[in-house]
């Protein structure tokens, strides 16, 4: 991916934005368990950061996903991987389908004062019984009249609490689970919906994250993000940005642990010499230094296919899958080096090694990302079975 110095630019503005107007009040929000999204998201869309690479009818930049990229990156700086996060979410996370798909009117409605920062959004797509497994969700919406009428609930959704809207993924049908999902605008203050139920996290502490219950909310079927029957596909399409954004904001993140365990062991003595100065330790920092920059390096490239319009889905799941490993080796590995000062709940690095566990489970599970890499590799189990009774049928 070539960095040119308008990607620089951006990385520059958004990094200084983090030092100056996030990290000064991350123990304040991780104390409060919730940061104040709109505040925060109306300073940044002043800026023209939420919309890099939305259109710019509607307030964006127009710029392509090599810009996030850059931005995601940056916003790796912040010291509460929970603000970033929740950041994402609305730059990243929910409204890529209403961008691409979303009519004129629901783009003006909704796209515009999200870019603007004037709205905070969220995605609602997992429930308590479908978490990675997306083709599960029972949340259901039938139309009536104009409207759909939704019914279900909503579980783990970041800026819950504060959005003021969500994009919703729901069955508007009863035919193939990957073709009878929908997503739908839906405004958090509509009659019907409760979300007071903010939820008590290990870590991304910052972030409030709630449950949500729709009952017999009514939602203008102009609401609907393009197709009726394509929301799984859409939101498959979403998932492919989220997962890049979440690899590139964690570069920069485990960079600043890396580097500040190495200081913290120069200065820290054990046994008459510094704590660096042992063969392991230096030569532990060395791997996951390197670890880090093969995460790059896999996010650059993946970005660099998805610029040119090549299918990136391999290279997306396995930053998504290398970024939440590597994270855990990472922050596991410099919180040791630390000892008790590590085990401290208010230093960077236990903070880093409870907000990053999140990542192999969050926007997809690990486990999620190996069967689709399997699956683009060929081996999935009983491939080649199933290939071979398919030619003998059709023979």
């Amino acid at each position: 991916m070539l960095i040119t110095h308008e990607h620089k630019e951006i990385y520059r503005q958004v990094k200084t934005f983090v030092e100056k107007e996030l990290n000064p009040h991350v123990a304040e929000w991780e104390k409060a368990g919730i940061w104040p999204a709109h505040e925060v998201l109306k300073k940044m869309g002043g800026l023209g950061l939420l919309g890099i690479s939305k259109p710019e009818a509607y307030g964006g930049m127009g710029l392509d996903y090599s810009y996030e990229i850059m931005f995601a990156q940056a916003l790796g700086n912040c010291l509460s991987g929970s603000i970033s996060m929740g950041i994402g979410v609305q730059t990243d996370m929910a409204t890529p389908a209403l961008a691409r798909f979303g009519s004129e009117d629901l783009k003006k409605e909704y796209l515009a004062p999200a870019l603007a920062g004037d709205m905070v959004v969220s995605i609602a797509v997992s429930e308590a019984g479908a978490g990675s497994d997306v083709a599960s969700i029972k949340t259901t919406a039938r139309k009536e009249g104009g409207d759909y009428v939704i019914n279900g609930s909503k579980m783990w959704i970041t800026n819950g609490t504060q959005s003021d809207w969500a994009c919703t993924l729901v069955n508007t049908g009863e035919g193939k689970v990957h073709e009878n999902k929908s997503l739908i605008i839906v405004p958090m203050d509509a009659k019907g919906i409760d979300r007071k139920t903010k939820l008590d996290k290990l870590g991304m502490r910052a972030s409030d994250t709630a449950m949500i219950f729709f009952d017999n909310v009514r939602v203008p079927q102009r609401n609907l993000v393009g197709k009726e029957g394509m929301g799984f596909m859409y939101q498959m399409l979403q998932f492919q940005e989220e997962r890049l954004f979440g690899a590139a904001s964690g570069i920069d993140g485990l960079t600043n642990i890396i580097n500040e365990t190495i200081e913290y062991t120069r200065q820290r003595q054990a046994f008459g010499q510094s704590i660096v100065d042992n063969q392991y330790v230096h030569f532990r920092l060395a791997e996951l230094k390197t670890e880090v920059e093969s995460l790059k390096a896999l996010v650059y490239q993946a970005t660099e296919d998805y610029v040119a319009g090549r299918d990136a889905t391999m290279l997306a799941s396995m930053a998504k899958l290398k970024v939440g490993r590597v994270s855990r080796e990472v922050t596991d590995g410099c919180l040791q080096f630390w000892g008790g000062q590590g085990y401290m709940w208010e230093s960077n690095v236990a903070r880093a090694f409870r907000d990053t566990r999140l990542i192999s489970i969050g926007g997809g599970a690990d486990e999620i990302m190996l069967g689709i890499i399997c699956k683009l590799m060929g081996i999935l189990p009983g491939k080649k079975k199933h290939a071979a009774l398919k030619e003998k049928r059709e023979g």
